[in-house]
Formats: structure tokens, sequence, C-alpha cells
């Protein structure tokens, strides 16, 4: 319920559509600009995000992933013909470590809420590091890493 908490797709869509007809000219679009901007989850979605909050001219850009950083090359249990689940640098992460000098990606972080100011707009969010262990039955399930609570500005 806090206001500058937006979806991906809600972002991305009304950015899109407002260049689209007017090249942002018309206001229609949620500017990133001046912003420290915590985009949770990767992908090309993610990525995506990521480089328009860039181009809009954001503070800066924090990538919340909640898996564990993938390998440089496959592991084995991702063989071929499987999409290779491996490490990459995609253009909104490239654009990150050129503009802010890293790159944006923290692994394994758990959103744990949303804090707000006192008008009701985000201020930051509270995270923890979790950990991947795999169970008695092969399944892989995250714990939270005790004392780990950080606080990301947004």
């Amino acid at each position: 319920d806090l206001s500058g908490v937006h979806f991906a797709m809600e972002f991305l869509h009304a950015n899109t559509k407002s260049l689209l007809d007017s090249n942002l000219e018309d206001g229609n679009y949620i500017s990133a600009k001046g912003k420290k901007v915590v985009v949770i989850g990767g992908g090309d979605t993610g990525t995506d995000c990521i480089g328009t909050a860039i181009r809009h001219g954001c503070d800066s850009v924090t990538n919340l992933e909640l898996l564990p950083e993938p390998p440089k090359s496959r592991a084995p249990g991702n063989p071929w013909p499987q999409w290779p689940r491996i490490f990459r640098v995609d253009y909104g992460h490239q654009e990150a470590s050129t503009k802010f000098g890293k790159d944006p990606r923290s692994y394994e972080v758990l959103t744990k809420r949303f804090v707000g100011d006192k008008n009701g707009n985000v201020k930051g969010l509270e995270v923890v590091r979790v950990k991947w262990e795999e169970d008695e039955n092969g399944k892989f399930q995250f714990k939270e890493v005790e004392g780990s609570m950080e606080y990301i500005k947004a």
C-alpha cells in the first residue's frame, strides 16, 4: 500500500506506451529519475526494469535475487538440452556497472517488508540473507540466515 512500490509490468508498460506515444513528453509513466530503485527478481523483466530506471536517471539501482548466483559454466545437474543456468551479464547489468561501478545484483536475499515514511511513501526494505539447502528428498529449500537482517534505502 506504499506509494513508490510498483509491479514490473506496470512500470515497463507505462514507460513503453509513453515513449511510443510521445517520446515520454506526456508524462504518463512512472519516473525513476532521482530515485533509489530496488528491483526484486531477475530474468529479462528485471533487466528491463534496471535498464529503464537507469535511462530515467535513477540515483542508484539494486537488484535482489532470491536464488544463488549461477555458476560460470553448466552444473552437472543442468545438462544439454536443458536451458543453461549459467551466470550472464545482460544489458541492464552492464549499464548499471558502467554508471555505478558495480553489478547491481545481490543474491540469496529475501525481502521481508517494505518500510514507509509518515506520508505513506516507501523509504526502504528490510531483507534477510538466505541459504539454500537440499532436503532428504533432494528438494532445495531456503532457510533464513539468523542475524542477517539488512536495510536497503529506496
